[in-house]
């Protein structure tokens, strides 16, 4: 939610980084499954079952930008679609943690079990793996600090690039030693990994789904901010005052604000409107100025 600041729908101007991805993942996918399979090594399956939950998360954040930029036609939807791709956020956080879980189970199942493990294709696909996922990090960077849609996709390939890494030390490992059991220990690491970042992802997730005030804005400074627009129009009072976030780079608010001087309503109103969305990045508010005499407010519960 590093949009906090940002203006609009952060996602759709990097579809085309998400779309490149998919293609380089989604092809290297089927390699690394093919010597994964015949090579033996956990290590390597683990890597290709995250990267086939990256082909997944990649896909499902292509098609949820697609689904936040139609327009509603039932009526219904008064905010949009923009929230399909928080969802598409949420499915790389189960993604992650299963992938992390059956990689951790199959390692400790593996744990004094024979097993036969050839050290080259995990050393040649490691590396190719590694070149790709280095690509689609550098494609992204710059997109995950503006979406969480665009950031779960770059978690993912962050995983990938570790567990491609990790592959070419097992590899490495299994050859000088001959103990297979680096292959088990590096697939561990890789879980534990990945089970992280799920972790730090599904915390802001369910931030935006909880509609918690969004990451880097101070409710108390914008109610302050808010009371103290223009003294002339005695902004006295600033009450239901809700912040969240519809979508990376969407932040929203509603307000309600009482003066004393009932001709100044449009004027508080534009003053209101320009300091939440210059000063603290939210663009869409929804304001009520009230005259001080004004009851019914006090009435509400929540």
């Amino acid at each position: 939610m590093g949009a906090g600041h940002g203006h609009g729908h952060a996602a759709g101007k990097h579809r085309w980084r998400l779309a490149v991805s998919f293609a380089l993942i989604g092809g290297f996918f089927v390699v690394e499954l093919i010597f994964g399979l015949l090579s033996g090594s956990l290590a390597l399956l683990s890597d290709a079952g995250h990267m086939a939950a990256d082909v997944v998360t990649l896909g499902a954040a292509l098609v949820a930008t697609r689904i936040a930029t139609r327009p509603d036609t039932t009526g219904r939807r008064s905010y949009g679609s923009y929230r399909a791709e928080i969802f598409a956020s949420l499915l790389a956080v189960v993604l992650m943690l299963g992938v992390a879980g059956y990689v951790v189970a199959e390692a400790i199942g593996r744990i004094g079990e024979p097993a036969e493990v050839s050290a080259g294709p995990m050393l040649i696909v490691g590396a190719l793996g590694l070149a790709v996922n280095v690509v689609a990090l550098l494609l992204l960077r710059s997109g995950a600090s503006e979406s969480l849609n665009v950031k779960g996709a770059y978690l993912e390939v962050v995983a990938d690039t570790a567990g491609s890494a990790g592959v070419i030390v097992a590899g490495v490992l299994v050859a000088a030693t001959g103990q297979l059991l680096w292959d088990t220990a590096v697939a561990l690491a890789i879980g534990a990994f990945v089970a992280g970042r799920a972790i730090s992802l599904g915390r802001q997730v369910f931030a935006v789904l909880g509609q918690h005030v969004p990451e880097g804005i101070d409710a108390a400074a914008v109610a302050a901010d808010l009371a103290a627009i223009d003294d002339v129009h005695d902004v006295h009072d600033v009450h239901d005052l809700h912040l969240w976030t519809l979508t990376s780079g969407m932040n929203v608010a509603t307000a309600h604000l009482v003066t004393a001087d009932a001709g100044a309503h449009h004027a508080v109103l534009d003053q209101a409107r320009d300091l939440l969305r210059h000063r603290h990045g939210v663009a869409h508010a929804t304001l009520q100025v009230e005259p001080a005499d004004h009851r019914g407010c006090d009435e509400l519960n929540w």
